[in-house]
């Protein structure tokens, strides 16, 4: 079996945070999947298209890494598209208690689940799109946090 992780998240912007654990991500499996997760109790900044568009557009010379929409349970997902590793970058030691319970409870709910985290690098450890998003709510310039071809 092929060695496929599933990397979920709003992207509500994707960041130059993002990129770099996808980046770093892609010598470690045969195929990534950057699973945009949809919430129906939470309207998202950025419509889900654009932000599909955004990811498709800074992978695109990257043929192992796959952008997909998805609702529900990340660990169903996995289930459902046979894949057993879910890709999780971590900032700060906050991060990491959050990651291990949900990446605990997922390995309970389907054992052959295994969670694989990346340190991000000391760059982009204070960037989140929540700031993104509040630069651009504010007239700012996103620019430098987010990767080349994303326009807002």
């Amino acid at each position: 079996m092929k060695r496929v992780a599933v990397f979920p998240g709003s992207f509500d912007p994707i960041t130059r945070g993002h990129e770099s654990i996808i980046r770093r991500a892609i010598p470690l499996f045969e195929k990534i999947i950057v699973a945009i997760g949809v919430n129906a109790e939470k309207a998202g900044f950025f419509p889900v298209e654009k932000r599909k568009e955004w990811l498709e557009k800074v992978f695109k010379n990257d043929p192992t890494v796959h952008i997909d929409i998805y609702s529900g349970l990340t660990v169903d997902y996995c289930r459902k598209n046979e894949i057993k590793y879910i890709l999780r970058g971590l900032r700060t030691s906050a991060d990491f208690e959050f990651e291990r319970s949900i990446g605990q409870i997922n390995k309970q709910m389907h054992p052959p689940i295994e969670t694989v985290f990346l340190l991000t690098t000391p760059e982009y450890t204070a960037l989140n799109s929540s700031i993104v998003r509040d630069i651009i709510r504010h007239g700012g310039d996103p620019h430098s946090f987010v990767p080349e071809g994303v326009e807002f």
